[in-house]
């Protein structure tokens, strides 16, 4: 006689995208969604800050404008004395030529730098707008649209993709690219900012790359890949040296990037 095999164990439940938003805007936050620079500032802004920091994207910002006054002269202007402008960024010969390119395509599409038009247009023609442009691919769109705009695009960066794929959001085979829509799909339009800053400080603070912090994890209880990176993490923990000094947390992410403007303290 065959017996049933016993299913009386309490099934864990995974963490859902609302509570995930929930406790780590509670542990990290709170966050307002307050707009810092107009959608045409924010695309350069955007531009400056790839692969590089907050910091150093924020005072190559503010150098180019010292230089140029606006960004139809930057538009105008000359790529060399773009590119020493903004040299403090990092990758200056990539991005400086990028700049004028994408600056010089707007004007030719839309006769001004004024994005504002944007805002009024459903949010796959917002997008779609933005994506003919050099350059611009979906993560920046989002940027654009969400922080500047306030529309509920989805911007997913390298922290955001690898928390969501760890925690199940997002299958574990799903490009960056296909991310957004997916991502996009699943968070309400109204919660799409705050997901995307508290799942920023969530990957920054405790769910790392190289060694995740899973015993300050808020989610840990619901992260079906807690084992997984446990176990990784004991592995790597054995190899180092046991006098190794513990480096520092990660500061928080500022709900909006640090003010370009403000002055080297």
């Amino acid at each position: 006689m065959t017996t049933s095999v016993q299913t009386s164990k309490k099934r864990v439940r995974w963490v859902k995208i609302p509570d995930a938003i929930r406790v780590m805007t509670e542990q990290y936050g709170p966050f307002e969604a307050e707009p810092r620079l107009d959608p045409v500032h924010e695309l350069v802004f955007t531009i400056l800050s790839q692969h590089t920091s907050d910091i150093n994207s924020a005072r190559a910002f503010r150098f180019l404008m010292e230089e140029f006054g606006s960004l139809e002269a930057v538009a105008r202007g000359d790529v060399a004395v773009i590119e020493k402008a903004i040299s403090p960024g990092g990758l200056a010969k990539v991005k400086a030529p990028r700049i004028k390119l994408v600056l010089t395509r707007i004007l030719e599409l839309n006769g001004a730098l004024d994005l504002s038009f944007l805002r009024e247009m459903p949010l796959n023609e917002a997008k779609t707008w933005l994506r003919q442009l050099p350059g611009i691919g979906p993560k920046s769109a989002g940027i654009i649209l969400n922080f500047s705009l306030g529309m509920p695009a989805m911007a997913v960066d390298t922290h955001i993709y690898r928390v969501c794929q760890r925690l199940r959001f997002i299958g574990p085979k799903v490009t960056v690219e296909k991310a957004h829509d997916i991502l996009e799909a699943k968070v309400p339009p109204e919660q799409v900012f705050q997901f995307h800053v508290a799942i920023i400080n969530h990957g920054r603070r405790v769910c790392k790359a190289q060694r995740p912090l899973c015993a300050e994890c808020v989610v840990a209880e619901g992260c079906p890949s807690r084992s997984k990176m446990m176990k990784a993490s004991a592995t790597k923990k054995s190899t180092a040296r046991s006098n190794t000094k513990a480096k520092p947390a990660a500061p928080i992410m500022p709900h909006v990037p640090a003010d370009p403007n403000l002055k080297d303290p």
